[in-house]
């Protein structure tokens, strides 16, 4: 008794997305910058499944710390062209620190939505400015002793940072310029320097560090996330440098592009596809005793690779109802062939229970998802192919010899 199993998998995800990219400012008020995320299965780490930040860093984390950005979680960018700059003079020992040089940045959590391109599911991402620095400038006179200290040399009080920052020992000694930059708590407000001489003018450039949040890419399409946030900034707005330090843009909009690659692969051992359905301990105890087997069926095993999300379906040569079926060979009479499919530990249904032999049906009910909780590579699966036994009864009828044969395709499908 023989029929075939064909197999077809409708597979292999292409999951894109995107994190931090280069910046430009494509008009006098606005600042773009791109941020590009992607998430590639890793046989070698199946349990690690995050998405990678893809953005090439600039500024403090690639030149000065990498291993402790590394360490923290945290990306670094220069914003180039975004200034801020003094509109007035800032005066010695100022009482309001927006009279002078502070700093707030938006380091509270911001969520943002992104759609997938085609399908329009949507994911959230959350986002936060996590450091603030840049190259300031001063006037010569008085040049960078402005900021000195009884006790505390100007140097210092960059390369430390003011409550409730945290410095990170960034610095270079110049006469009228020089590089910081300050670590910014979550929810942490200004931080900032008063000066101990009048300060004619300043100005300073931006970089920040920020800390992305990303969904769980094991739940999401194949394909491209995109979407969008816009900070302000100027007096009031998310990056605010106080009253007289203004900037030359008043926003900066940050692209993201999340990127998925899923997996699914499903492996069946040569042969594996020609299925001989056989009573328990084979055809001898029919054949030497008359007794009809309880049974016919076959369990075949394969192998399944997924980081994804999919559902299962049959198509029939032959149908009873909404199963498949095998047929005489030299007659109508048409038997029903149940099939189901085991997965392994990882792969749950919808309500979240494990797959033990869950039937195959034409309309695929009950298999309409299944989704795994880690990425699983090359696990072992299985296939099974029953004959009831009210149905081998009519196949093995006394006096008639048959064959009875049909093609079963079990689709693997990934359009969930």
């Amino acid at each position: 008794m023989n029929f075939s199993l064909s197999l077809r998998t409708v597979a292999i995800f292409s999951l894109m997305g995107g994190l931090l990219a280069g910046l430009h400012a494509p008009s006098a008020e606005a600042v773009v910058q791109e941020i590009r995320a992607k998430f590639v299965p890793d046989p070698a780490n199946p349990l690690d499944n995050k998405f990678v930040n893809t953005t090439p860093q600039s500024g403090v984390c690639p030149n000065w710390m990498p291993a402790q950005c590394k360490r923290l979680g945290i990306f670094s960018l220069r914003v180039p062209g975004l200034r801020f700059s003094s509109s007035q003079p800032i005066p010695a020992n100022h009482s309001d620190p927006r009279s002078g040089a502070t700093f707030s940045v938006p380091s509270s959590w911001r969520e943002l939505e992104v759609v997938h391109t085609r399908t329009g599911e949507r994911e959230t991402v959350h986002m936060r400015v996590a450091g603030i620095g840049g190259t300031w400038n001063i006037a010569r006179p008085p040049g960078v002793s402005a900021w000195a200290r009884p006790g505390v040399g100007w140097f210092s009080q960059w390369r430390a940072a003011p409550a409730p920052c945290t410095g990170v020992n960034v610095g270079v000694a110049g006469v009228n310029f020089s590089p910081f930059f300050w670590l910014v708590p979550e929810g942490a407000g200004a931080c900032g320097r008063i000066p101990s001489v009048d300060i004619p003018w300043f100005n300073t450039s931006v970089e920040y560090v920020y800390e992305l949040r990303t969904p769980n890419p094991l739940g999401m399409s194949s394909g491209e996330y995109k979407g969008s946030l816009t900070y302000t900034a100027g007096p009031g707005g998310d990056f605010d440098m106080g009253d007289v330090l203004l900037p030359n843009d008043s926003a900066i909009t940050l692209n993201f592009t999340l990127d998925v690659m899923h997996s699914l692969k499903v492996e069946v051992p040569p042969g594996g596809n020609r299925i001989e359905l056989i009573p328990q301990g084979g055809w001898q105890a029919w054949l030497n005793q008359g007794r009809k087997p309880v049974r016919l069926f076959r369990d075949q095993t394969f192998h399944v690779s997924s980081s994804s999300r999919f559902k299962m379906q049959l198509e029939c040569q032959y149908a009873v109802g909404n199963t498949c079926a095998l047929r005489a060979a030299d007659s109508p009479d048409l038997v029903p062939l149940n099939t189901s499919v085991t997965l392994p530990n990882g792969l749950t249904d919808a309500a979240g229970q494990a797959v033990h032999r869950r039937p195959l049906h034409l309309d695929g009910s009950g298999t309409e998802l299944f989704q795994p909780g880690f990425y699983l590579d090359r696990k072992p699966a299985a296939l099974h192919f029953e004959i009831a036994r009210e149905h081998v009864e009519t196949m093995l009828r006394d006096g008639v010899s048959n064959t009875w044969s049909g093609d079963v395709t079990v689709i693997w499908d990934s359009e969930v």
